[in-house]
């Protein structure tokens, strides 16, 4: 049994995924005793080909189907028996020191089930990764019309932490699936993630159910990794913009399973409808970025 077992799903992002792994095996290494798990959802850009050739000490398991988040994650906590598991998006990267800050942190903790670490976006800045649950106000001000129209609202912020200075540890709602430790007996206490969560909300999901069964979520700022958002379902973005509500409207179900028939048609009318919003506007943006390129190459070719 070592220390931690490393998990990287991963679909079409090859670039990203040799970034990460490059991360993990960079020096100097983590003093922890760790293993590195690379599940691929059925990659066509040869990211299988990639790991199996320049990584050969980490463990490849290959789908021929793109299973999802929660079930390829799944696959490989399967196959472990480390004491802690370390979900890691294959679009992020940790800096030196991560998995031993984490590790140190959890053994002199044993009341945290999970830990999240800073979040940093490629350009260094913070990136809002641990967070309050979800409520009604901030569905209706994050990433909305109104949102845009009272952009410090009170819901947002609260949602997103934004008033926390991120430079202290502090036991929080719920952190970002995108790096994300867990601990063994908690596994075995609550169950790993929940399936029915294709993608998007597991990590909110599993937070929940680790605090109702009496333990932590801790946000830990010793440990750092970058994260580049959503390079991997920008190549299917229609998709995944269904996907995230479907599973927000699949997590309002199962957090509120008494919940009247009033709330459940608001909650359902308001998140499809900022679906077909967002679809929209990424067509419209599409077409005319698409014109764009077409107005410029044809200014080129008549000035040849």
């Amino acid at each position: 049994m070592n220390d931690i077992a490393v998990i990287v799903v991963n679909w079409n992002a090859r670039e990203d995924l040799r970034r990460c792994l490059e991360s993990l095996t960079a020096a100097p290494k983590p003093t922890v005793d760790y293993s590195v798990f690379v599940v691929d959802n059925a990659s066509s850009d040869g990211s299988a080909a990639m790991v199996a050739a320049e990584f050969p000490d980490v463990q490849l398991l290959g789908n021929t189907d793109n299973l999802g988040f929660s079930k390829a994650n799944n696959q490989a906590i399967a196959q472990t028996d480390s004491r802690y598991v370390f979900l890691l998006n294959s679009d992020a990267a940790v800096f030196p020191g991560t998995l031993d800050a984490l590790a140190a942190y959890a053994d002199t903790h044993a009341n945290a089930g999970i830990l999240g670490p800073k979040v940093l976006n490629m350009d260094g800045s913070l990136q809002f990764s641990c967070r309050r649950f979800p409520s009604l106000g901030a569905g209706f001000f994050r990433n909305t019309y109104l949102g845009r129209l009272f952009p410090n609202n009170k819901f947002a912020r609260d949602y997103l932490m934004a008033d926390f200075d991120h430079a202290h540890a502090l036991s929080v709602d719920w952190v970002s699936g995108c790096a994300m430790l867990i601990r063994r007996e908690l596994i075995e206490k609550v169950g790993a993630l929940d399936e029915r969560f294709y993608m998007y909300c597991e990590d909110v999901d599993i937070c929940q159910r680790t605090w109702d069964a009496g333990e932590e979520v801790v946000y830990v700022p010793d440990a750092v990794v970058t994260h580049a958002i959503g390079r991997s379902s920008d190549k299917n973005a229609d998709k995944m913009i269904i996907e995230f509500h479907r599973s927000w409207y699949a997590y309002d179900l199962k957090r509120h399973p008494k919940s009247s028939e009033i709330r459940r048609a608001a909650v359902f009318c308001g998140l499809w409808l900022r679906a077909a919003v967002r679809i929209a506007k990424r067509r419209v943006a599409g077409r005319r970025n698409a014109k764009a390129h077409q107005n410029a190459a044809a200014q080129e070719a008549a000035s040849l």
